[in-house]
């Protein structure tokens, strides 16, 4: 019968914890005490009406100290309110304690009493709730019992266990008794402690016998296996195998948010697949579980299920996109680019405005360390969205786009839907990096796969070759990056929506430099504190000097160098650094890049010519020269086949149309030499057409060219100018250069909008349309039909044409 104790409201009685047990309501159990606080709380409860509060720890290895601060975080809000019986002092000062376990008991407020340094509560007693009739009792208690027995005669416990456990009448006391004596952990006997419903709980402790019965079953096959082997590896390897097997046998389960444990087949309805999808799930998961452990294929479809649960298959929320804090971030992140920027803000807004639709592939073309994938990220901050980044550089098997199928050993999904995976949403905005470099081989063409990706059309039924079930990829943002629209095969090309970025002036890069890299160099270096004096000037000169490039990658680099110089003196106590000229030419290797600077003047046959290069704009010489020979040409400076072609077209003009226009010159007994400086510079392209025509018009007129002169276009055999691409850095370099005319194809006035005004003020531009004109320009009014009959009295020296003539 139980004793019968009176507890007042809002009384505080002291606590005992346990480590790694939990008592039962209905039980007695002798504790032994060694710690401190646990004997002054046995103390107090003793003096007074032997009520004691029994509650186990979450965490076992916190160690208890009565004069450090309490905190209640490691109690459980449920234990067992106890009744001390007895207690035995030992010889070394612990205490064996004989408790009375009465009623569950519910922790209201838990507090540490100073003065006499042990932790009390106040609560309540929780009582069972009785929800079974007397047949449903029976038919429980009868499981039970013969589960017990079953478990018991496993172990060979002696015939007066057995008759107790045959004695117990009521389901309540016989659950209590059972889970107190199982060898489970702390956190399941606590959750049985918790359930109130007797059926609940006797349906529960049903379940913990039959899994204990197994345990026990299994565990005695293994020992007996075990004890016919001898040899050390050979044990060690069959442990290992059960341990691997015990794993696979629990792995379909998993726990949630709240610690409570779902089969595969809840998290599979929970994931909320489409319906065709959860079905192919469903097939699965049930062969998984038909299928024995050691099956061959058992791994592979654990894991294509577990990739099927983990992906996402709704959209959380609709998107909502605010472009005045779009335009913030974009202003914040990235200096300059207002076209860009202007571009991707309308968008957002079409997109904002059209949320069902479809919209376009964005495509950021530029040259290396402009900001591409960087305006990326800064779009997925904008959307409020995750960022997932995949370089597609060098990737030339389809396999690596679409995934692989999973009959193939080592089988993966593609990095779509492996990306996916990793941002855990199905919006995310998604670059494909490096888009250009994609390669083809005997495996496959990854950018012909990379067409149903980037469709509005396909990709709602993207098709994994791993997944094998259709994924919508309608929500994704995806943006793609490429340095050179000519390696992207036009099909794809046609997917996507071009933004153009160019070159930084000298002028957008020092803003970049003192506003974001220098300030962002300190915060990764952690010299925030630190005051660096980095003056306007000696930015530029590294700028200028120490760095050849489109972007500010480079000029980071150089940046972080020279404050990793300080790094040193600033351990030592230093906060004031200057860095100028004299500090970043000691600091930084001593190769300098040297703009090309005009000539003061130039011999005839020399022409200044505009490229265009990865890294930006330059200025290169057109060299010519002519002597005795046959009529043959020679190009070097390792020109391209475009290029060389266009030096074959422009000898061509100038014969054609300079023939008659010199007396006396005899094409086939000159040879021509032509040769653009930095030889060991590959050059190609067809922008140096003009450039080409007028050094050899400059040699064979024998009139030099304004030094302060520099021209870009194609030329034809028709003596046409075509347009050329990269005036923007053409003209940048050209200005930075010291130039002041250029010449250049009528077509491309239009570009001189991307050109920052300050550039375009300093500068006079000239539109051609033909070489006509381009003459007129360069030599003053000439007509190519006019034929003078003056003589030539050295064979280098040709004279001009009548300047007064009319084209």
């Amino acid at each position: 019968m139980k004793t019968q104790y009176t507890l007042n409201e809002n009384q505080f009685i002291p606590i005992l914890t346990l480590k790694n047990t939990v008592i039962f309501p209905e039980v007695t159990l002798p504790i032994l005490i060694t710690k401190k606080l646990a004997i002054n709380s046995i103390l107090e409860a003793s003096k007074n009406d032997g009520l004691i509060f029994v509650v186990a720890l979450k965490n076992p290895d916190l160690i208890e100290n009565p004069d450090s601060e309490f905190q209640d975080e490691n109690l459980y809000r449920t234990g067992t309110l106890c009744l001390i019986s007895k207690i035995e002092e030992k010889d070394n000062g612990d205490k064996l304690v004989f408790v009375e376990a009465l009623d569950r008991f519910s922790a209201i407020e838990y507090r540490f009493n100073h003065e006499k340094k042990f932790i009390e509560v106040s609560g309540k007693p929780v009582f069972d709730e009785i929800d079974l009739n007397e047949e449903t009792e029976k038919i429980l208690l009868k499981n039970l019992k013969d589960l017990a027995q079953e478990i018991l005669l496993q172990l060979n416990a002696s015939r007066e266990v057995q008759k107790i456990l045959e004695s117990f009448e009521s389901v309540a006391i016989f659950t209590h008794v059972a889970i107190q004596n199982l060898p489970l952990a702390v956190a399941k006997k606590q959750e049985v402690l918790e359930i109130t419903s007797i059926k609940n709980r006797a349906l529960k402790v049903l379940e913990l016998l039959v899994e204990q019965k197994e345990f026990i079953k299994v565990n005695a096959e293994v020992g007996a296996l075990v004890s016919k082997k001898t040899n050390k590896a050979y044990r060690e390897s069959i442990l290992r195998e059960q341990m691997r097997a015990i794993q696979e046998e629990l792995g379909d389960e998993e726990k949630d948010e709240d610690g409570k444990t779902k089969t595969l087949k809840e998290r599979i309805l929970d994931a909320k697949m489409p319906k065709d999808v959860e079905k192919i799930a469903l097939e699965n998961a049930k062969r998984l579980e038909t299928m024995g452990g050691q099956n061959a294929e058992a791994n592979v479809l654990r894991n294509y299920v577990e990739l099927l649960i983990v992906l996402p298959w709704n959209v959380k929320e609709e998107l909502n996109i605010d472009l005045d804090f779009a335009k913030k971030t974009l202003d914040h992140d990235h200096f300059g680019l207002e076209k860009v920027k202007k571009h991707i803000i309308q968008y957002l807004a079409v997109k904002k405005l059209t949320p069902k639709t479809n919209g376009q592939i964005l495509l950021l073309v530029g040259p290396p360390g402009v900001g591409k994938t960087s305006l990326g990220n800064s779009i997925a901050t904008a959307l409020k969205k995750k960022y997932v980044r995949v370089a597609l550089g060098g990737l030339r098997d389809d396999a690596e786009i679409r995934g692989h199928r999973r009959t193939y050993v080592g089988a993966l999904p593609g990095k779509i839907i492996d990306g996916i995976k990793r941002a855990g949403e199905m919006d995310p905005v998604f670059v494909l990096d490096e888009i250009d470099k994609l390669s083809r081989s005997i495996t496959g063409d990854p950018a012909s796969t990379l067409l149903e990706v980037l469709d509005p059309e396909q990709n709602k039924t993207f098709h994994d070759h791993y997944l094998d079930v259709p994924y919508d990829l309608s929500k994704v943002t995806f943006i793609a990056t490429a340095n050179n629209l000519e390696n992207i095969p036009l099909p794809l090309l046609d997917r996507m929506e071009v933004i153009q970025l160019s070159s930084y002036t000298i002028k957008e890069k020092l803003n970049i430099a003192m506003n974001f890299l220098l300030p962002k160099s300190q915060k990764e270096l952690g010299m925030e504190k630190i005051d660096i004096h980095f003056s306007k000037n000696a930015m530029t000169y590294l700028i200028e000097s120490y760095t050849k490039e489109a972007g500010v990658r480079d000029l980071k680099r150089k940046i972080q160098r020279l404050l990793k110089d300080e790094v040193e003196n600033v351990v030592n106590g230093t906060t004031n650094i200057l860095i100028d000229e004299q500090k970043i030419d000691q600091c930084l290797d001593s190769h300098k890049f040297k703009k090309e600077k005009v000539l003061h003047e130039m011999n005839p046959g020399v022409v200044t010519g505009l490229a265009w290069t990865p890294v930006g704009g330059d200025i290169l010489y057109i060299e010519s020269v002519m002597m005795p020979g046959t009529g043959k040409v020679q190009l070097t400076g390792q020109l391209g086949d475009v290029m060389s072609e266009s030096a074959h077209i422009a000898l061509s003009l100038v014969r054609s149309k300079l023939s008659t226009a010199v007396s006396g010159l005899d094409f086939s007994k000159w040879d021509f030499h032509i040769h653009v400086p930095s030889g060991s510079t590959p050059k190609d392209g067809p922008s140096a057409g003009i450039t080409l025509f007028t050094a050899l018009c400059s040699l064979v007129l024998n009139k030099p060219i304004d030094s302060k002169l520099a021209m870009t276009g194609e030329i034809t055999l028709r003596g046409a100018v075509l347009p050329v691409g990269g005036i923007k850095e053409k003209i940048i370099a050209a200005h930075a250069s010291g130039i002041k005319k250029v010449i250049m194809c009528k077509e491309n006035e239009r570009d001189l909008k991307e050109v920052d005004s300050e550039v375009k003020n300093q500068m006079e531009f000239f539109f051609v349309e033909n070489i006509h004109e381009l003459l007129n320009i360069v030599f003053g009014k000439f007509n190519l039909n006019l034929n003078l009959n003056s003589s030539l009295n050295s064979p280098k020296i040709f004279s001009l044409p009548d300047q007064t003539a009319t084209n």
